[in-house]
């Protein structure tokens, strides 16, 4: 390592010799440890600028969280200003250079280049935070309500009138849609015309001035509740692929809400992704839509968005995303003829950032695709590129076993449930989380009819499959005891997802199965469990807060060990929580050993 400080990044390189040395003998190199406090805020102002060499530091301002690295600077608004508001911390083992604050003041007295640069820098970074500031806000117009949103007036045409008179209609009240009011089979009906309906309209035989509305508009409606959030209205445009949807408050029509109306609200974001994905004609364009997915979620979190609303917004989008991918590697006759399925963490739309690949095929019996080999590799092979590594466990429609007819797979799900296999258990369980994202859905819907039917009957196996939750041992109640003191210097980890979701989703999926209960998400089994009074109230609230405390811990874990270049996984650093985080870990323990003991006595597993 260099005993000199290197001037050859901006804005240093605009200083002369006689500067760069004036200033390099006044410069040394300082270490600070994995954790320690660099910089606090409302302290004395700091004397020097850092100048990192080596590691990364944490820096939080004004609501602002930035991780910096090597050639990266920090504390130059202090600097300038003499006032420190921000607070730096060590994220591992770091070498910094010390640049002493009043000869870099004089520097930028005299150095009108040197200044320049400077004061664009720090201009460029209170930019950027000016940008979150603005994104947070647009943010937290997604969580009002839809009344309170801009809607369309309704606006009625009768369903007898012809299309050159409805378009007459149209330009007077210069709006692009109506809803069309008409009566079949002798009962009323509301449905909508659209300009796209005017399109396809022209195309037929009949002339526009001879044709009825009602023979073109559309009347399989889609609707939201003007209580319902405004994410909630966008998650339904994207699910349903329409640019409109009906605002009823019970049987009465309070408007219409356009796509435009929120294009505002995402315009940079989840909106335009989708758009991306709906307009990709290539995989490599929709590579380009799929790689955008994890700063969007990067910036949802940044600006407070709640996890449950995040891991619901990513479902919809990589669900849209394996549907396009699918639609552009297998000919229409294989879509038709099959229903593919995402799997675990993804099929319960509880996934945040891409980790594993977990899907599958089932085809219809009978149907014997060529080159079926060939098409699954590609869609693997692509998925990887996005961003989704394979599975470790090989569940992926590359394997036979997760991509077989229909009857092949009902025959597979009967050896999971009586063949003595003790991966078998774990492979239904698997299943049991299956969402369809392609194809024929009914598919999935016999497979998992086939496999409740068999196994609502066989307590002994359900049992087994409890069992798992008790597969990963939990900390000794010394290290538990211990884990709300511990201090900054201690290396010990903690699995978020074996010692803390996996019991929490795992119970709720055998409890789910037991009861037969269509739920896919964790959240909403433990609901409906509640409702049928096989959870207690108070233990269904506590375990839902505390599965997105552990959803939530998990995302920023993820997104700091992102910023270092670490891989990402499940563990977390204890000695990178605070107090505050490392106090509701200890609860969410507390309540997760909880759920066990009461699984334990209902499936009798300490008998």
């Amino acid at each position: 390592m260099s005993d000199h400080f290197s001037f050859a990044s901006a804005p240093f390189n605009e200083l002369g010799a006689t500067e760069r040395g004036q200033l390099q003998e006044l410069t040394s190199l300082v270490h600070y440890h994995h954790g320690e406090a660099i910089l606090r805020p409302q302290t004395e102002p700091p004397s020097c600028l850092w100048v990192l060499h080596s590691g990364h530091v944490q820096q939080e301002e004004q609501g602002h969280v930035h991780i910096l690295g090597a050639g990266e600077c920090f504390s130059w608004r202090a600097v300038l200003t003499g006032h420190n508001q921000a607070s730096v911390t060590a994220l591992d083992a770091v070498q910094a250079w010390q640049l002493p604050a009043q000869t870099l003041r004089q520097l930028l007295a005299h150095n009108a280049r040197f200044s320049a640069k400077v004061f664009s820098e720090v201009a460029g970074h209170l930019a950027d935070d000016e940008e979150m500031d603005q994104h947070r806000e647009l943010l937290s117009l997604l969580l009002v309500r839809v009344r309170d949103a801009y809607l369309q007036k309704p606006f009625y045409v009768d369903g007898r009138l012809d299309l050159v008179s409805v378009c007459r209609l149209l330009s007077g009240q210069k709006t692009g849609n109506a809803l069309v009011r008409d009566v079949h089979n002798g009962v009323e009906r509301i449905g909508m015309f659209t300009t796209t309906d005017l399109r396809d309209a022209l195309l037929q035989p009949t002339p526009p001035a001879h044709l009825a509305v009602r023979d073109v508009a559309r009347f399989d409606l889609v609707t939201v509740a003007p209580d319902a959030e405004l994410f909630d209205a966008l998650l339904i445009m994207l699910r349903h692929r329409v640019h409109r949807v009906l605002v009823k408050d019970g049987d009465t029509i309070v408007g219409v809400l356009s796509q435009l109306d929120l294009m505002s609200f995402m315009s940079n974001h989840s909106h335009l992704i989708m758009l991306q994905v709906e307009q990709a004609r290539s995989v490599a364009e929709l590579q380009v839509a799929a790689l955008q997915v994890d700063n969007t979620i990067k910036l949802l979190q940044r600006g407070g968005l709640r996890i449950e609303i995040i891991s619901r917004l990513v479902s919809e989008l990589n669900s849209q995303i394996f549907a396009r991918l699918w639609a552009l590697l297998a000919p229409p006759e294989l879509v038709h003829n099959s229903c593919l399925l995402v799997l675990g963490s993804e099929g319960r739309s509880e996934q945040i950032l891409k980790t594993d690949q977990d899907n599958a095929l089932l085809l219809r019996d009978g149907y014997l695709p060529p080159h079926l080999t060939d098409i699954t590799q590609q869609f693997s092979t692509a998925l990887l590129g996005f961003g989704y590594p394979p599975c470790p466990g090989h569940i992926m429609v590359t394997n036979p076993m997760w991509c077989q007819s229909l009857g092949a797979f009902r025959q597979t799900i009967g050896q999971w449930l009586y063949a003595d296999n003790p991966e078998g258990k774990m492979h239904l369980a698997i299943f049991m989380d299956a969402r369809a994202v392609a194809g024929d859905a009914t598919l999935l819907q016999n497979a998992r009819d086939f496999a409740l039917n068999r196994a609502i009957g066989s307590n002994t196996f359900i049992s087994r499959m409890a069992s798992a939750i008790d597969q990963f041992a939990e900390p000794s109640s010394a290290w538990w005891s211990r884990l709300p003191l511990l201090g900054s210097r201690e290396s010990e980890t903690f699995d978020l997802k074996k010692i803390g979701t996996f019991p929490i989703v795992h119970g709720a999926r055998a409890l789910a199965l037991e009861y037969r209960l269509e739920a896919l998400g964790t959240v909403e089994r433990l609901q409906a469990l509640a409702h049928l009074q096989v959870l207690p109230a108070a233990l269904e609230r506590d375990l839902v807060e505390t599965l997105h405390m552990l959803m939530t811990l998990k995302l920023r874990n993820n997104l700091r060990q992102r910023a270092l270049g670490q891989a990402i996984s499940n563990l977390v650093e204890l000695n990178s929580l605070g107090t505050l985080e490392r106090d509701q870990l200890t609860d969410a323990l507390g309540v997760i050993r909880q759920f066990k003991q009461f699984l334990r006595q209902h499936y009798r597993l300490e008998s």
